[in-house]
């Protein structure tokens, strides 16, 4: 926090060194999501870039992006949430199962929500209560909310009435044309209104605060534990909606689904210039990093090749997306 206090407050080359920290973090990847484009472009063809083919990589951008938007807060403020994929596997199993006890499909959402915002409470209580770090307890409720996710269930997928819950991510024709799905605008809505919050709300400083020295923030009279209580609560609750959003693309509620999804939004957030040692991120690199793993996955997928040559793609971009980081930590 001192260190941004001065940079800031300095002249000429200090910040000019700002400037070039930001063109290496959002425009930057930026650059790098149209690269990574324009390679598909070549390899499979004019197709790729199709209407309805970017549709196709928007609505899988969506998921991941709801739930990178709640871990890029957590990860400005110097912490980390693994439970992100069990969060979104236990939201699938409550929607499924209010659908079926005849709850209206507005209150099922709300409900599902509400359990995920519960699981990143405890997240939150746990970290500040009993001074262990976030690495720790959230590897523990990742487990533990996954094992409820399947008692749940009953270790099964469950199936639910349709309601207008099912078409979040799916077209919409209408007599004027083709609207992108409302998933799409929810999540749009979410990045304005976190970058704001980011931006220009005291929560949003002290979490950048935070990140960047908890020593120097404490005493500068930052409510620390409060803090980390909201910025948990409230990740887990942008998880629990990308988990609505995954049952409106499965149908059903799947206590399996979205295994290996954090890895997915903790890479998105550290390509999009966030810092595992906090103190540093945006949501527009947020969202251009789950851009690019997006385009990655269905790229490799259109060209055809296998599974396990994907997993191998993924892995890569997360050891980079560290390496990455490191770099820019060093620079």
């Amino acid at each position: 926090m001192e260190r941004a206090l001065v940079v800031d407050g300095s002249v000429g080359r200090p910040r000019r060194h700002v400037s070039a920290r930001w063109l290496r973090d959002e425009t930057g990847v930026l650059i790098g999501l149209a690269i990574v484009a324009v390679i598909f472009g070549v390899l499979i063809g004019p197709q790729f870039f199709r209407a309805a083919n970017l549709e196709l990589m928007a609505r899988q951008t969506v998921i991941v992006c709801v739930a990178a938007l709640g871990m890029t807060m957590v990860i400005i403020s110097g912490g980390i949430d693994l439970s992100v994929g069990s969060v979104v596997a236990l939201s699938t199993v409550v929607t499924a199962l209010l659908l079926r006890a005849s709850v209206g499909p507005a209150m099922a959402a709300l409900g599902a929500v509400a359990a995920g915002a519960a699981c990143g409470a405890i997240n939150g209580i746990l970290i500040t209560q009993l001074r262990v770090v976030p690495f720790i307890v959230t590897l523990g409720t990742m487990l533990l909310v996954r094992g409820a996710a399947k008692g749940l269930a009953d270790e099964r997928r469950i199936e639910a009435p349709i309601t207008w819950l099912n078409d979040l991510v799916r077209t919409v024709r209408d007599g004027r044309g083709l609207l992108l799905p409302s998933a799409i605008w929810i999540a749009a809505a979410l990045a304005i209104a976190i970058a704001l919050t980011l931006r220009y709300t005291r929560f949003g400083r002290h979490l950048f605060a935070i990140g960047s020295s908890e020593r120097t923030a404490r005493l500068c009279g930052v409510r620390i534990d409060w803090c980390k209580f909201a910025v948990y609560t409230l990740s887990a609750a942008l998880a629990a909606l990308a988990g609505v959003m995954e049952f409106s693309k499965l149908s059903v509620g799947d206590p399996t689904v979205a295994v290996g999804l954090e890895l997915d939004v903790i890479a998105a957030v550290i390509i999009g210039g966030g810092s595992l040692l906090g103190g540093r991120g945006s949501v527009v690199g947020t969202i251009a990093g789950a851009a690019i793993m997006s385009v990655i996955q269905i790229g490799c997928s259109q060209q055809g090749l296998p599974n396990w040559v994907q997993q191998i793609v993924t892995g890569t971009i997360i050891v980079g997306a560290v390496a990455l980081d490191r770099w820019r930590t060093k620079a």
